[in-house]
């Protein structure tokens, strides 16, 4: 496979892993509805820092990743400082770097900039979750070779192109289009899982909103609902989108159908005998055989009712393909729903005009769109699914979320992290303050509040581990148990942290003493593990893996199947 090298490559392969753990203080009286566990999270800091900050928690408990990174123009500031020790890297990334013209050191830098990054980012999702990387040509090759080396070729899933304008004032030709990345953080579970994307096709919410209509109107009297959907289709405007559906015109108690051919896709298909149940002889059969492979198969769907016969034998009988899909049949062709494409327009104005309204003059230079971004992340996510952006600008990530549960009842989270301080606190969270509570816009309308809840944290000046490799007397229990948790495991910690007992992993239980966590105020606190302090614990039959100061429990712990790890030694990564 062809790999990128760069002058400066070799100092940040591994740089993420040298970041220091850093804890998120939550700002008081900044966050918005603080009394609502909506547990969406806006973090200020560098995004390096405050992604290793967030590991402990959110460890491949991510959905959907979203970033839109610098593009590298030569025409922006960016301030994405790693602070890697090495003479080059200080040289080009310690400090802002300002407008350039077309040089390979800019590009150096850039990939400098997001080797780590991008590297620290895949540790944060599910196995079956995604990363969407906008960008554009600038950057584009340099950034599919670093994916493809650290998320792996075989996880790319596409490139979509973003049409957003014509420039007339080109020289040459009119380039308006960017891009979005999508990776798989592991291809193969999306294959093992069967996980399919679907987005639903122009028009056919309208129609599923008069079925329920009628239904409301005339119940289960199915012939004066087809009736009427036969009024609502003839009604509607020749270029509407649900005219195209109007095929799909007969209800039954399982949703809006239109007949289908009962055919084998193909030449030399299933050929048995389906006896009409009025004539009591075989159905006629269709020249590629029948759509089901097994007589056994056709009579489950007959059972279904999803088969309706003709008259007589003399026709073979149809099947019904429902607009929105039961599930109950192999052959469900998802008639509602529809494959993305990898092209799609969505004029640059937008953006504009949606954060002009929100602030009443320009804010931000180049917003992204929050209904490009809604759709999208609707169309890779669960309904209950999180999302990150580590390069959340003026915040639409979050805006995009928050349209999504307050218009389709879905219940995403975000999380938020934007490096600029002025950024972070008069744009990112300004914007999604006011799209939760509401807001006038520069037309002096009311604008409802989408509702919702986020956090506002910043990053502690001090890392978790003091100049000499020990814990901060400050850190509290529950945050070093995120921390040990994350070690031992791997994962994001859920749990609560009020019990020396974090949780059970893969069989084996996770102790931590820590901070008088048993009540214990003595200098000592009750983080040895002594046998007075054991007879306490929660109990656990298996493994029990105990992060303490210090055992006195002498050969007692190997009969107890105790592996000691002692603090603050055993919490390296």
């Amino acid at each position: 496979m062809p790999t990128l090298n760069w002058i400066g490559k070799e100092a940040v392969e591994k740089h993420h892993k040298e970041v220091p753990y850093r804890l998120l203080e939550p700002v008081a009286g900044v966050s918005c509805n603080e009394d609502e566990q909506g547990g969406n999270l806006l973090v200020q800091g560098d995004n390096l820092h405050a992604l290793k900050a967030l590991l402990p928690r959110y460890a491949g408990k991510v959905d959907c990743i979203y970033i839109d990174p610098p593009y590298n123009t030569g025409n922006e500031g960016w301030i994405y400082n790693d602070n890697v020790n090495s003479p080059e890297i200080r040289k080009w990334l310690g400090e802002i770097v300002g407008k350039e013209g077309e040089t390979l050191d800019r590009h150096d830098r850039w990939l400098c900039m997001m080797y780590p990054r991008l590297s620290m980012l895949k540790s944060f999702l599910k196995e079956e979750g995604v990363i969407l990387i906008s960008i554009d040509d600038n950057e584009v090759a340099n950034l599919r070779l670093i994916m493809d080396e650290i998320w792996g070729v075989n996880n790319f899933i596409c490139q979509l192109v973003w049409e957003k304008g014509r420039k007339n004032d080109a020289k040459y030709v009119s380039v308006g289009h960017e891009y979005i990345l999508i990776y798989a953080r592991n291809k193969n579970k999306l294959k093992e899982k069967n996980i399919k994307w679907r987005e639903k096709k122009p028009g056919a919410d309208e129609i599923l909103i008069e079925l329920n209509r009628l239904r409301t109107l005339y119940k289960n009297d199915y012939a004066s609902i087809e009736k009427d959907l036969s009024k609502f289709y003839k009604n509607l405007a020749k270029d509407h989108p649900s005219k195209k559906h109007s095929r799909y015109s007969k209800v039954d108690n399982k949703g809006i159908w239109r007949d289908d051919n009962m055919s084998w896709p193909k030449p030399d298909g299933p050929k048995y005998n389906v006896i009409h149940p009025v004539t009591g002889l075989p159905c006629a059969i269709p020249p590629n055989g029948w759509r089901y492979s097994t007589l056994e198969k056709m009579q489950e769907q007959i059972g279904l009712g999803k088969v309706v016969f003709r008259a007589d034998h003399s026709e073979p009988p149809i099947r019904k393909t429902y607009l929105i899909q039961t599930g109950e049949d192999e052959f469900d062709d998802e008639s509602a729903v529809q494959v993305a494409g990898s092209y799609f327009y969505r004029s640059a104005l937008q953006a504009k005009n949606e954060l002009r309204d929100i602030f009443k003059t320009e804010i931000f230079d180049y917003p992204k769109d929050s209904d490009v971004l809604a759709r999208w992340i609707d169309y890779v996510t669960p309904k209950d699914g999180l999302v990150l952006d580590s390069f959340a600008g003026s915040g639409t990530t979050a805006h995009a979320v928050l349209k999504l549960n307050a218009n389709f009842g879905s219940n995403r989270k975000f999380i938020l992290v934007e490096m600029d301080k002025n950024i972070a606190t008069k744009v990112t969270f300004e914007r999604i303050k006011r799209v939760t509570k509401g807001y006038i816009n520069r037309n002096g309308e009311d604008i409802e509040g989408l509702g919702s809840s986020f956090q506002f944290c910043k990053l502690s000046q001090e890392p978790l581990f003091n100049a000499s490799g020990h814990i901060r007397n400050d850190v509290s229990f529950s945050q070093l148990a995120e921390f040990v948790w994350f070690c031992e495991t791997g994962t994001g910690y859920t749990g609560k942290a009020d019990s020396p007992l974090l949780g059970i992993y893969e069989g084996r239980a996770i102790y931590l003493l820590y901070n008088g966590i048993l009540k214990d105020l003595t200098e000592q606190g009750g983080n040895i593990l002594t046998k007075q302090v054991f007879d306490v614990l929660p109990k656990f039959e298996g493994v029990k893996v105990i992060y303490a100061a210090a055992n006195r429990l002498g050969g007692k712990a190997k009969r107890e199947n105790i592996v000691f790890k002692q603090t603050p030694y055993a919490l390296e990564v």
